[in-house]
């Protein structure tokens, strides 16, 4: 394999010729041996603002020029250099070069080595496109060019934003259309009767439709939040340098960067007014995790409850999409696979909300040097969350099928109809009606006929749907 030779003060390496990374990225491949991919998502995201950074040099050297202020002592980046290196970000932007990106995810070093990746990237794109070889640094330096302006600790932190920004987009999108999915079922089954449970023993009438309506309530809840993600993370610390002072950084980079930002980008991300709290703290980020968690945890119940209502235990009360063959030795068996996907991906979210907030506390003064961990695990429940949410919509919730008149033979066969006729009869008298229907096994109609409790019109008036659903109970009614 034809290599060539980079060199940085701690010494030379063997690079392959072709390779688009250098140096850097060598040395971190090799110190952290570690297999677990970087999310496509923040590589992408690394190229805009690269191009924003690129984009604000020219224009800031351009309006020097105009201004006839351009210092003679101070070098420059030409035009061509300059273009070439925003061609090459703009690349990176649509996912082109990340073969190149060897950088593993769990990492040390705040993110070095995922800015040093991209910048040779970049570099070695960018003398490509000149005609020139990768590794040709005399023409193009990762640092001294594809770097101009920047810090680990501004670029690196903002383009975590920028990922997080676009994948919950998606999953707002995506919340929704689970919100609609349930939302069928409850519309459906508004009047389907079923027995409510309290602490898995049967405790009241109720309805599908009722049960629904609690899973789409809090997926509402879950839209909006994460609808409102945005704001928790749209100031970012672009132009702040190494720890928020933009030491060696010009003024006019500082201001207008974040510009570029916006039009690249099409969200209205923010400088921050404070650029060291925006560069030291990652509270945003713990905060805009718990809202993912809440989501996890709303999906996990409902995927549950449906696992359960399924089961041979409770004699399927509703059906489910069979996905797949559940066993290797056991014919026939089908397993509830999606609904033990959502709750898997439910516990995963939680596993990263404790490392998020976990190493958000380890900050140490001016900077947290664990922004590669958290980042990694914020964009891994994201994208979790969304496939889950396609997964539960489109295979389990879009097809369930509810046996209504199974479901409503159930409860009249069971103790916990007599709860509806405390109004007119009583609890004592109701207990009776209970422990009759118990120990006979028979429904409320036969028990009641068998003990004369209550008047059997009364009690067919009592036990139908309209009644049943009704949210309380009417002095009128009990007088009628």
């Amino acid at each position: 394999m034809s290599t060539r030779t980079e060199t940085d003060y701690l010494g030379h390496l063997q690079i392959p010729s072709d390779a688009l990374y250098g140096i850097h990225s060598a040395r971190a491949k090799e110190n952290f041996p570690d297999s677990t991919p970087f999310h496509i998502e923040w590589y992408q995201a690394m190229g805009l603002v690269k191009q924003a950074c690129y984009l604000t040099y020219a224009e800031m050297v351009q309006a020097l020029k105009e201004e006839n202020l351009l210092p003679k002592e101070y070098s420059f980046i030409p035009n061509t250099i300059i273009d070439a290196l925003s061609r090459a970000a703009g690349e990176v932007h649509t996912g082109k070069y990340f073969d190149h990106f060897i950088v593993p995810a769990i990492q040390g070093g705040a993110g070095t080595s995922i800015n040093m990746n991209v910048n040779e990237i970049i570099t070695n794109a960018a003398l490509i496109h000149l005609n020139h070889k990768p590794g040709d640094y005399q023409v193009i330096d990762p640092i001294e060019h594809a770097n101009i302006y920047q810090s680990t600790n501004d670029t690196v932190p903002t383009a975590l934003r920028i990922a997080v920004v676009r994948l919950l987009t998606l999953l707002e999108e995506l919340i929704n259309n689970t919100r609609h999915s349930v939302e069928s079922i409850e519309k459906e089954h508004r009047n389907s009767l079923r027995i409510g449970y309290t602490q898995l023993q049967a405790a009241v009438p109720s309805s599908y439709g009722q049960l629904f309506s609690t899973y789409s309530e809090a997926l509402s809840r879950d839209w909006w939040r994460v609808s409102k993600c945005f704001e928790r993370i749209k100031v970012v610390n672009l132009g702040g340098g190494a720890i928020g002072t933009a030491i060696g950084t010009p003024r006019y980079f500082v201001m207008e960067v974040v510009k570029h930002l916006q039009r690249l980008t099409g969200f209205p991300f923010t400088r921050s007014e404070n650029l060291n709290d925006a560069t030291a703290n990652l509270d945003p980020f713990v905060e805009v995790h718990a809202i993912l968690k809440a989501h996890a945890v709303n999906l996990e119940k409902m995927a549950s409850d449906i696992r359960l209502l399924a089961s041979d235990l409770t004699g399927n009360h509703l059906q489910i999409p069979k996905r797949q063959v559940g066993s290797s030795i056991m014919p026939g068996k089908v397993n509830p696979v999606i609904s033990e996907f959502v709750v898997s991906v439910a516990h995963k979210v939680y596993s990263n909300d404790m490392l998020i907030s976990n190493l958000a506390g380890q900050g140490a003064l001016d900077l947290n040097a664990y922004l590669p961990a958290i980042g990694h695990a914020m964009i891994e429940s994201i994208k979790l969350l969304i496939a889950a949410n396609q997964s539960f919509a489109q295979y389990l919730l879009n097809g369930i099928e509810i046996d209504v008149d199974k479901s409503a033979s159930q409860l009249m066969f069971n103790p916990s109809i007599t709860t509806a006729l405390l109004p007119l009869i009583g609890f004592n008298k109701a207990a009776i009606l209970a422990q009759e229907m118990r120990k006979r096994k028979i429904d409320i109609f036969e028990a009641n006929r068998s003990l004369k409790i209550i008047d059997d019109d009364n009690l067919n008036k009592i036990v139908k749907p309209n009644n049943l659903l009704k949210l309380g109970f009417s002095f009128h009614d009990l007088i009628e």
